[in-house]
């Protein structure tokens, strides 16, 4: 059983505290309640979270081989081509890659079932979080017990499921950056709520109607259900209003919380882009950012944002996935360079400069640019200024050997 106890026949559970359990929804001083589903119905969350996982989902990911040369891609590993191409047979790497990235936004873990064959993972099937409880047993081992989606449940090893956590505090289970950051998502989730209303009801706190006469219990209703008809809503709004029985229209101007909610809501998308470490201009927020440091904000959202799930996911996979008789000749990584590739120009200013140094063969810069090789590409240069100095041996050697052919002349 999932929750043992919990669904007995005599509970005190209440609908919040069974939220709370399974990780459902929680509540905000602000009202709302905060669930990951509801938080995707914010748009800064919503951003947030689509830029991550998209920027993950489009960078190649490898396995690569250590040999006595260099380091080289396993292409021959059955393991390769599900990292970079198809992990389950429903699934491409880009959207496994995403599903990861948003599992760990929004749940602070993410689960799969290793399916293996001849001792090597050869799929990978995700698993909802919520259907996943880790715990450690009295031999410090990791055990899962899983929820299957026909309802029956099973006790998994750490051989058996791939995990892969943010930041933790027990180092087991990873923080739900939607539960911590709950009372944020709920304030802006409140603010949205607001302004629906508010311009729901016409953009305005509405007014007054006043007259001297005195209105009868049905004249009141038919004169308040003709004025909802007529005047609430967006579509109503600006129609020209018919009055009668001396009927007078007194506008009320908007409150100033009505008037700030605006500023409320711009609040809310710095705080929540906080939360996930995004930019605000990568969720179309230019308001600080210009032409002089827009480069250097997308470095440091690379260095700092997308790098830390990066390692969590190459270290997950060397530890996880590789055969432990692999583990000390492969390794996993993703290739960060298509998302730090600048325009033509600076790109091949770059590629002068490492072949004229040495750094890189034609032929290398070429395979970046996606083109063929070409013969006598893979040569190497050395500047003339940077050769070594011949030792004092060679040069009395070298004379040496002058001076004998001027003799035998």
């Amino acid at each position: 059983m999932f929750f043992p106890g919990l669904f007995s026949k005599k509970s005190d559970i209440t609908s919040q505290e069974l939220g709370h359990l399974v990780g459902l929804s929680y509540d905000t001083y602000a009202g709302r309640r905060v669930s990951p589903r509801l938080a995707m119905q914010l748009t800064a969350v919503f951003s947030c979270v689509r830029v991550l996982a998209e920027s993950v989902g489009m960078l190649p990911c490898a396995l690569y081989e250590r040999t006595t040369q260099c380091n080289q891609r396993a292409t021959k590993e059955r393991l390769h081509q599900l990292l970079s191409a198809k992990p389950n047979g429903y699934m491409t790497s880009q959207e496994f890659w995403e599903l990861l990235i948003t599992s760990l936004c929004l749940r602070g873990n993410f689960y799969a079932y290793k399916v293996k064959a001849l001792g090597e993972v050869v799929e990978l099937l995700p698993l909802s979080p919520d259907s996943v409880a880790p715990t450690l047993n009295p031999q410090w081992g990791i055990e899962y017990q899983v929820t299957l989606p026909d309802g029956t449940s099973r006790i998994l090893s750490q051989d058996e499921i791939w995990h892969v956590r943010i930041f933790t505090l027990d180092g087991l289970i990873g923080l739900s950056p939607i539960a911590y950051a709950r009372q944020a998502i709920g304030l802006g989730l409140a603010t949205e709520e607001h302004g629906s209303r508010l311009f729901g009801n016409g953009a305005v706190t509405s007014g007054v109607l006043q007259t001297e006469q005195y209105l009868t219990d049905d004249a009141y209703e038919r004169l308040k259900n003709d004025f909802e008809v007529r005047h609430q809503g967006l579509e109503n709004a600006h129609k020209p209003m018919i009055l009668e029985m001396g009927l007078k229209w007194q506008q009320i101007s908007l409150s100033a919380e009505d008037a700030q909610f605006l500023e409320t809501r711009k609040f809310q998308l710095e705080e929540i882009c906080r939360i996930f470490r995004v930019p605000l201009h990568m969720v179309q927020n230019t308001d600080r950012a210009t032409f002089n440091n827009i480069e250097n904000l997308g470095i440091g959202f690379i260095n700092y944002s997308l790098v830390p799930y990066l390692t969590r996911i190459e270290q997950r996979i060397n530890i996880g996935l590789i055969a432990e008789k692999k583990q000390k000749n492969f390794y996993a990584k993703f290739n960060t360079g298509a998302l730090l590739r600048g325009d033509m120009k600076s790109r091949f200013a770059a590629y002068a400069t490492g072949i004229n140094w040495g750094i890189y063969s034609p032929n290398e810069c070429r395979e970046l640019e996606e083109l063929n090789p070409r013969e006598g590409g893979d040569i190497y240069l050395t500047p003339m200024n940077m050769t070594t100095k011949p030792s004092l041996t060679e040069f009395s050697e070298d004379k040496s050997n002058d001076n004998n052919d001027k003799t035998a002349v």
